[in-house]
């Protein structure tokens, strides 16, 4: 005899209601301060946007050794929705599952998602909280890190991928937010290669799971982490804030926003925030505020390589990225980690078409035997590389110095930067005054009567004649010498201009950038 479609239907729903666990798994997320995978995507998607595909899936075997088990959808939640009215897909890892554990079909789903992201030009986002690969399933498991690996490798630079740890991520499984654009921490997640346990026995070294892999470590020491926020809610709206300044993919333009701030708004604020006197400090978001629309900027690595600022903001309703040296930090010195910093947010910028302005106060590489051994040589090249191969608009204000090799490695004019201006108080040379004198004029100062008036007459003459933006100007190594108050307008008119670059390298399979 024939089934009743509603029998049918009441079939349909009792598996997909497995499939969403039970209040019992809720409340054991909510003990850890926890969301549930459903929860996070609710509160990341626009309201009844999200379609989820592959509920039913489930693992090749019901049962495993010790009598654990899997249930519909296998420990993710994939789909697609809307997000501030734009499509994206995602993979939440359900720790209810399992732990949350990856398996052969549950990396099958996260693959099926990306895949279909990357096909439809939309950004992916991982929600990752798991214990790691699922022993029970062996080598399947570790096949399924393999083949994410691969689709993260694929993806890369044609989609935004944006990785958020909530939970725990061990083992293999770091490498796929390490292979994103950004990673997302809340401040009870951690992820390391291994855990305390095994430091411990093989190294007999004692370290707490915040210690070793902990968002505040990874934000501060390794920079693994992009953003550190306090719980899920606060690291889902910071998402939603940052794919509001991200394309959909490498074909498509940021999305403009009409600026309500005017244009050709003046900064005379700037005159008296940046002291002439290059000794002197002074905070660089002040001057990123006081030039943006509407003051808004959004950091991104706020916490690691502080003596040089990356980050989103808009000029004229158009997304650019900021690149930008701190003083309040070794002086806005480039070293080791503030190259890494900024040659991986200019490749982003320059994947996804966002035009990137620099803003530059640098005394020059930051010099001492930790730097050498580090491999600054080799990490100052990979932020050469990525300027000189970025074909999104380049455009530079010196704000103050431009010393030596750091004048050369930031949108120089020989690194085809599109548009660089200088205030008229800036120092572009090979480095400062005094140390210039003490070389070049070591004898002439020893000889003198007065050996200190000798030597600043000869700085002021060296800073009169060499060490000021006409001679760059003289050259055409620079554009024009601007008011600090003009910076705002004179960054929006060349950032018009620039909109409609076009520019292509020597064709090659791949460039070979320093690593």
């Amino acid at each position: 005899m024939a089934r009743e479609m509603n029998s049918f239907i009441e079939e349909l729903q009792e598996r997909k209601s497995t499939s969403r666990g039970t209040e019992k798994d809720k409340e054991r997320q909510r003990a850890r301060k926890r969301l549930t995978a459903r929860e996070r995507i609710d509160m990341l998607f626009d309201p009844g946007t999200l379609t989820e595909i592959d509920t039913l899936v489930t693992p090749r075997y019901k049962a495993y050794l010790g009598g654990k088990e899997s249930r519909y959808g296998d420990g993710v939640v994939t789909g697609f929705g809307l997000i501030n009215g734009r499509r994206a897909f995602v993979a939440s890892q359900d720790a209810s599952v399992m732990g949350g554990s990856l398996g052969e079909m549950h990396a099958n789903k996260i693959v099926k998602a990306m895949r279909m992201a990357l096909k439809y030009g939309c950004p992916f986002i991982a929600i990752n909280d798991s214990g790691g690969a699922r022993i029970q399933e062996g080598v399947d498991s570790l096949g399924g890190y393999a083949s994410i690996f691969d689709a993260n490798c694929e993806a890369s630079g044609v989609i935004p991928q944006l990785s958020l740890i909530m939970g725990p991520c061990a083992g293999g499984a770091v490498y796929s937010p390490a292979l994103t654009d950004f990673v997302f921490m809340t401040s009870n997640s951690y992820m390391f290669i291994t855990g305390p346990n095994v430091v411990k026995a093989v190294m007999q070294e004692d370290v707490s799971f915040e210690e070793l892999g902990g968002g505040l470590m990874h934000s501060q020491e390794s920079g693994v982490c992009h953003f550190l926020t306090g719980d899920d809610q606060e690291c889902l709206e910071r998402v939603r804030t940052l794919l509001s300044y991200l394309p959909a993919n490498n074909q498509d333009d940021p999305p403009y926003i009409p600026a309500l701030d005017d244009p050709d708004r003046l900064c005379p604020e700037l005159e008296k925030l940046v002291p002439t006197d290059p000794h002197k400090p002074y905070d660089v978001h002040q001057v990123i505020s006081s030039v943006v629309d509407d003051g808004r900027f959004f950091e991104v690595h706020q916490l690691w390589a502080e003596n040089i600022v990356v980050g989103f903001a808009r000029l004229n309703g158009y997304v650019v990225g900021i690149v930008a040296n701190q003083p309040l930090v070794l002086a806005g010195c480039l070293d080791i980690k503030a190259s890494i910093k900024a040659t991986h947010f200019i490749r982003v910028c320059d994947a996804y078409n966002i035009p990137i302005v620099t803003l530059q106060d640098v005394p020059g590489f930051l010099p001492g035997i930790a730097q050498e051994y580090g491999g600054i040589i080799r990490n100052g090249a990979r932020l050469i590389y990525a300027y000189s191969e970025a074909t999104v608009p380049k455009l530079l204000v010196i704000l103050r110095k431009s010393y030596g090799g750091a004048y050369c490695v930031m949108s120089s004019k020989g690194l085809r930067g599109d548009l660089l201006y200088a205030w008229p108080n800036a120092e572009i040379a090979v480095m400062g005054a005094e140390g210039a004198v003490n070389i070049l004029f070591r004898r002439d100062v020893q000889a003198a009567e007065n050996p200190e008036n000798r030597r600043k007459e000869l700085v002021d003459d060296y800073e009169q004649r060499l060490n000021n933006p006409y001679v760059a100007a003289a050259r055409g190594l620079i554009d024009d010498v601007i008011e600090p108050r003009d910076t705002r307008r004179v960054l929006i008119k060349s950032l018009d201009l620039t909109l409609s670059k076009r520019e292509n390298h020597t064709p090659r399979k791949h460039g070979i950038s320093p690593m």
